[in-house]
């Protein structure tokens, strides 16, 4: 049995346009000598589609891109496709719908199974909109059984928070597969893809049964999807893996006892990083209808980076930069700017935003007289260049890229409706360290980031000889702290019982929570990390707790 691994990247909502993927796959002449086609999971919805799920008029629309495809199974006689689905429940109780899995053939459905094990942690929220499986089954197709699982089934042993008390690829083996196919949409983070071959590996060891996964490529919104669709024979040996962050389709025969096995050497750390970035950005772009891109120059790390990616993913004709000097901006500064969009062959203008600073200065100065300067006043300067920023992504139907780091967003080094402006946030789930390490990858690929820019040590440039290091613990000691809380789930003592400074210690914390306010208000994030801002950390904004 030839079976075509699918990998491809739907657009949410999308079904019209999933569906013509779906179409021109089948139709393609050069892919017939397949007799399985297999799609990943919500393919024709795209995934997540959170709310869209609500409505009934959706619900309908892909019911009938299901109807045809199950027509167009008709043009290939005696093959079949499997592809995730919106299935209705019609039972007496429980939610309305579940997240499926169908097998067509020859104009009808041939077998359907729901997913088993609905995620309801980090980003996931399954069980607000779907029922789970009551039963596992299986179905023959060319003289082999094969059992279906969706994503999160294959993960019963292996998830961060909790263990499954039902484990799909067991009980589909009990049932007599011989073959088990996972149709995934599962989110990317780093050393993530590892993980899931290791999981491939485990159940076809286990089990001793072959193990195919199709997963979405692509992303949407926050999140994004890294590929790398992958075939194991029952030794767990890999015996295909597609690329990752592009879509690709390859046939494999399982049956083929002559297919060699192939090495599934990693990707350098960076590398992975940056090519998820990338598409992270384009994907953001090109599915909301946009091509271009405006970022705030600073002549500092994170803008260098910011626009390095960018046009990366956009193109240098299709990003533009903007530098806004103050009176407090090196010529440093403005000359790392210059030479960033030289290196990168952007255009890039330069704004003084002192004439505007200084009628902002003598309007508060009224109010403000009886009262020391602080950052209310710093701060105006960063708003002032938000607004400009705004003021160009609107004229010329473009968007902002937000330039923010992970470790100032967690400490709230940031200025509300100012530097944290833009549609989406690329470096938020990256610490400040980790923005640099990434800066000296890309500078591996060609100089693009500025070695003065590299080099001197980061600041807001919001006052005189103004450092980061004036305000907050040096960026190595912070990046390790709030690593520990966010990622390691450590506590205030466990960081002090190592060594670490109990006031730096219980400053990053208050700080990490009196900013909740700020971070609800940001941009999505691209998620890189098993925990980022955003949709899968939770907090409240008002609270009161002992870290």
């Amino acid at each position: 049995m030839k079976i075509a691994l699918c990998q491809l990247n739907p657009i949410v909502g999308d079904i019209e346009g999933n569906l013509k993927k779906a179409e021109a796959i089948i139709e393609n002449i050069n892919y017939r000598r397949a007799d399985l086609f297999v799609f990943p999971e919500l393919f024709i919805t795209g995934y997540p589609p959170r709310d869209l799920l609500d409505h009934t008029w959706f619900i309908q629309q892909a019911g009938y891109a299901l109807d045809r495809l199950c027509m167009l199974s008709k043009s290939i006689p005696e093959k079949a496709l499997i592809t995730g689905a919106i299935l209705p429940n019609t039972g007496p109780y429980g939610r309305a719908l579940y997240n499926s899995a169908v097998c067509i053939m020859n104009g009808k459905i041939l077998f359907a199974q729901h997913k088993s094990l609905l995620p309801s942690y980090d980003v996931f929220d399954e069980h607000r909109y779907f029922e789970p499986a009551s039963e596992h089954g299986t179905f023959v197709f060319k003289d082999t059984r094969i059992g279906i699982t969706i994503c999160e089934d294959m993960w019963a042993r292996n998830t961060h928070s909790f263990t499954y008390e039902q484990n799909p690829v067991h009980e589909l083996k009990k049932c007599g597969a011989e073959l088990i196919i996972n149709i995934s949409a599962s989110p990317y983070y780093r050393n993530k893809s590892q993980q899931r071959l290791r999981v491939i590996q485990d159940h076809a060891r286990s089990e001793k049964i072959p193990f195919i996964l199709v997963n979405t490529v692509g992303a949407n919104d926050e999140l994004i999807f890294d590929g790398g669709s992958t075939a194991v024979n029952a030794h767990g040996v890999c015996m295909s893996r597609l690329p990752f962050f592009e879509e690709a389709l390859e046939i494999v025969d399982m049956n083929d006892t002559d297919t060699v096995p192939i090495h599934t050497s990693r990707t350098d750390d960076y590398e992975e990083l940056r090519q998820a970035l990338v598409l992270g950005i384009q994907d953001y772009f090109s599915k909301s209808g946009f091509t271009h891109a405006f970022i705030g120059l600073s002549g500092g790390i994170d803008s260098a980076v910011t626009a390095a990616l960018a046009v990366q993913a956009l193109g240098k004709e299709n990003v533009r930069g903007i530098t806004m000097p103050s009176k407090y901006s090196s010529p440093g500064s403005i000359d790392d700017s210059r030479s960033l969009a030289s290196n990168l062959g952007i255009s890039m203008e330069e704004i003084s935003i002192g004439q505007i600073h200084t009628a902002f200065e003598e309007e508060l100065a009224p109010h403000f007289s009886e009262f020391p300067p602080n950052t209310a006043e710093e701060n105006v300067q960063s708003r002032i260049r938000g607004a400009l920023l705004m003021a160009f992504a609107n004229k010329f139907g473009a968007l902002v890229l937000n330039t923010g780091n992970k470790s100032e967003m967690a400490v709230g080094y940031c200025t509300l409706y100012g530097d944290m402006n833009g549609a989406l946030s690329i470096l938020a789930d990256l610490y400040k360290t980790e923005v640099f390490a990434l800066a000296h990858h890309l500078n591996t690929m060609g100089e693009c980031i500025p070695e003065n820019t590299l080099s001197k040590p980061p600041s807001a440039e919001l006052r005189e000889e103004q450092l980061d290091q004036d305000t907050l613990p040096p960026y190595d000691l912070l990046d390790e702290v709030l690593f520990a809380l966010l990622e390691e789930d450590q506590s205030s003592e466990d960081l002090i019982s190592k060594g670490i400074d109990p006031q730096i210690v219980h400053w990053i914390i208050r700080s990490l929570q009196i900013n909740e306010y700020k971070r609800r208000q940001a941009p999505p994030v691209l998620k890189v990390t098993p925990k980022a801002f955003g949709m899968g950390r939770r907090f409240p904004i008002v609270s009161k707790y002992e870290w």
